[in-house]
């Protein structure tokens, strides 16, 4: 995967350098409770700030519709960004026309300016050129750092890349390098985990992967409507029964591909979730009752996708494998999760994963530090997944 980053640009003293960042980050009371997101532009901005250039950050928060709303203002992100780099950073309270035009010539070399959210604007989502070249016309080159957002055409990450010179900035390129060594030019055997609730939802990634993987397991509510689609009984557990012919499409697909499928053997199944529900493990195809459910993955399965990752060299990862959010139908979710983060510690495994559940299952685990790489991204990890090509990173190509 070719894309310019920042070591391509050259002399950098003065010049403004326009980063999409994502400071789409939780808030309550007009006060930012996680500086997650900040903490991963810091490098990217230092890095400019270090070859003495003037940093503008543009970004978006929520969904104002392309109207001004107050309480959707970047403001408050000020202060926590200021923590975070340890340096002052202003403010402009547009990020175009005369108070974005007058808060940068005010600049300095190594000074940070952020600019209003992007999305008070309509044209920004329409990916209006007008309104991209009204971004670009603010600086000399352009630095996208926002993987998050890369899969929205949107002027600030796609549209702005054809007017000025356009790098990837320091977590885009350790995205992209990631997401290469996982699925563009990964070291095989390749294993995979898809989890989650629907089949319906991860159809393309599915169809994509089988293609690409030595082993895929599959857990959560989807195992749930592939063992359905055999004929296994599964009670009254979530599942997707009219999308049985898919499922067993897939599985003829995987099969002609050489991809092996790895299905729960063994299942935890209780009557209802609830913290300490009582639970029992049963083989796969056991009879089941109306009132019993599937909740989680049971022990031998997770010591047959245990042992497929000790013989594979990477891991991709998307998905629960049950209902991790209530214990015990955590358990088999982190039990892999432990022994996936041992052989990446220990070199012997190229473990990437992302997704919203599938970082929150890697933090609950406690183990998100020691894999590979874990992407915060969510829709665009999951689109790049399925194969899709993500417009703000084919700007990016060289």
């Amino acid at each position: 995967m070719t894309f310019r980053t920042l070591d391509d640009a050259k002399d950098l003293a003065g010049k403004t350098a326009l980063v999409r960042v994502d400071f789409n980050v939780p808030m309550e009371d007009g006060k930012v409770t996680d500086d997650t997101r900040l903490r991963v532009a810091t490098p990217t901005i230092q890095r400019l700030r270090d070859a003495g250039a003037k940093v503008v950050l543009l970004a978006h928060f929520d969904r104002p519709k392309g109207q001004r709303v107050p309480s959707m203002s970047l403001r408050p992100v000020v202060e926590p960004l200021e923590n975070v780099l340890g340096a002052p950073v202003r403010f402009a309270d547009d990020c175009i026309g005369a108070p974005a035009v007058e808060a940068i010539r005010d600049l300095d070399a190594g000074d940070v300016l952020l600019l209003e959210n992007v999305r008070f604007h309509a044209a920004e989502e329409a990916n209006d050129p007008v309104f991209a070249q009204k971004l670009a016309d603010l600086g000399d080159l352009y630095v996208d750092d926002a993987f998050s957002a890369a899969h929205r055409a949107h002027a600030s990450t796609e549209g702005i890349a054809h007017h000025i010179p356009a790098y990837a900035g320091e977590s885009m390129r350790r995205e992209l390098d990631a997401l290469d060594a996982a699925l563009g030019q990964p070291q095989k055997p390749v294993v995979g985990i898809v989890g989650g609730s629907k089949v319906s939802t991860k159809l393309d990634l599915l169809k994509n992967l089988v293609g690409k993987l030595d082993k895929l397991a599959i857990g959560g509510g989807m195992a749930n409507t592939f063992l359905y689609a055999q004929g296994v009984d599964i009670g009254g557990s979530l599942a997707e029964k009219d999308m049985a012919d898919t499922a067993r499409a897939i599985m003829a697909e995987a099969e002609a591909l050489g991809c092996e499928l790895l299905l729960p053997v063994d299942v935890v199944v209780a009557t209802e979730v609830k913290p300490g529900a009582e639970a029992r493990t049963v083989k796969t195809g056991a009879a089941l009752s109306a009132a019993d459910k599937i909740f989680d993955a049971g022990p031998e399965t997770v010591v047959r996708l245990n042992a497929a990752m000790d013989a594979s060299k990477t891991l991709i990862w998307n998905g629960p494998l049950g209902v991790f959010e209530v214990p015990p139908f955590d358990a088999a979710t982190v039990a892999a999760a432990k022994h996936a983060a041992e052989l990446a510690k220990a070199g012997k495994l190229i473990a990437v994963a992302g997704g919203g559940d599938t970082v929150a299952a890697l933090n609950h685990a406690g183990v998100s530090d020691d894999m590979t790489f874990v992407s915060t991204a969510g829709g665009a990890f999951l689109e790049w997944m399925e194969g899709k090509a993500l417009p703000g990173v084919e700007a990016l190509r060289a």
